[in-house]
């Protein structure tokens, strides 16, 4: 049984049937991007292990295709199993051995890729200066104490918590939160419309107006509105009811003990170890058209722990890299007083470049072998 099995995973043909399952998954799933958007096809096609289909009218989830992750992980194992079952030890293969490793290498690290990695934006106004940047597909809830004059006490609960509704107690928190209602995805209207209820909360502002819950946003210029209602209970009782929403542009404010907390439901935040302060953003055109030239942002970063402080110039095609992130120019505010960074961060940036190296290596290497070879044979003859 054994020897079947390490047969089957060491098999050329198992090599070019993941291969071919690969081409019809990639081109596959770039189809369905017109319809499902780019998030949902990158989940449902390359971040799964199978392909699902849900018969109309049906709570049936049936797997119909492999997905990206058993298509990698399946070559993985292939390639890995293959190199050390036909592998000879000796001079003519270390050309091989560095082929191997650096194919190997470029799955792990795109592996290590989709799960390491994170985007986040860091949006300036001019004269601003921030110290985080938010994830704009991801909320959390943020319980900010402001009792003391220019100091803030956060407690932020991201919003997977509010999913599995029932209680959230936090050590510095003097109450309870409970979730009573969340949509991960909701619409908010002034005045009732199709499909909408009307909200009803005991506290704060909010009660009377209409939401409803849709489905999670799959376009790539869409995404996610969350919704819900939370009670505070203290020891005492209950201090009312709160309409949280990412709708709302102020926050919801309760008094307890004499304290006074904000809630409010945000983008979450990554906080870094300096600040960014927007000093310029330039919005360059053509002479006399309005085709745009150069999108630029002049920012001074702050880091009081080092002493760093220095202006840094970031532009179309030269990031910001600090930190472990890439600060990349990607959009601005109309009316040119703001711009927007894309903030990535991504420990196995290196394992492409490296991989490619590898591989290179492994040709040249083999190449020149068998040169090598092939001249000395001539040369007797």
């Amino acid at each position: 049984m054994l020897d079947r099995l390490v047969s089957v995973f060491t098999s050329l043909r198992l090599t070019v049937v993941l291969l071919a399952l690969g081409l019809v998954l990639v081109f596959w799933g770039t189809l369905a991007q017109v319809n499902l958007g780019l998030y949902r096809a990158q989940n449902d096609f390359f971040r799964s292990f199978f392909i699902y289909w849900t018969p109309a009218g049906s709570g049936l989830h049936l797997p119909i295709f492999p997905g990206g992750y058993l298509v990698g992980s399946l070559l993985l194992i292939n390639l890995f199993a293959a190199h050390f079952r036909y592998y000879q030890p000796g001079k003519k293969k270390y050309g091989i051995v560095l082929i191997h490793f650096g194919v190997m290498l470029l799955l792990v690290g795109q592996l290590l890729t989709d799960v390491l990695s994170t985007e986040s934006s860091l949006h300036l106004r001019h004269g601003e200066t921030k110290n985080y940047s938010e994830m704009s597909s991801h909320f959390e809830l943020a319980v900010v104490d402001t009792t003391a004059p220019g100091t803030d006490t956060v407690v932020a609960i991201r919003a997977r918590r509010l999913e599995a509704s029932g209680d959230i107690r936090h050590a510095e928190l003097p109450f309870t939160i409970r979730v009573l209602t969340y949509f991960p995805n909701s619409s908010l209207t002034k005045e009732s419309q199709p499909g909408h209820m009307q909200i009803a909360t005991t506290a704060g502002f909010g009660a009377g107006l209409w939401w409803r819950a849709w489905p999670h946003e799959t376009e790539t210029d869409k995404r996610d509105m969350p919704s819900g209602i939370l009670e505070v209970l203290a020891p005492q009782g209950s201090l009312g009811t709160y309409l949280i929403s990412a709708f709302l542009t102020r926050p919801q404010q309760l008094t307890h003990k004499g304290r006074t907390y904000e809630l409010t439901l945000r983008p979450e935040r990554i906080y870094k170890a300096f600040t960014l302060h927007l000093i310029e953003f330039r919005h360059d055109k053509y002479p006399g058209t309005e085709i745009p030239k150069n999108f630029s942002s002049r920012v001074r970063l702050q880091r009081p722990a080092t002493g760093e402080d220095r202006e840094v110039l970031i532009y179309m095609n030269n990031p910001l890299r600090y930190d472990g992130e890439t600060y990349y120019q990607a959009s601005f505010d109309t009316d040119n007083q703001g711009t927007v960074l894309q903030v990535v961060r991504n420990p196995s940036w290196l394992t492409p470049y490296f991989s490619c190296v590898l591989v290179g290596a492994g040709l040249l290497v083999q190449f020149l072998t068998h040169l090598a070879g092939f001249a000395a044979k001539r040369k007797v003859s």
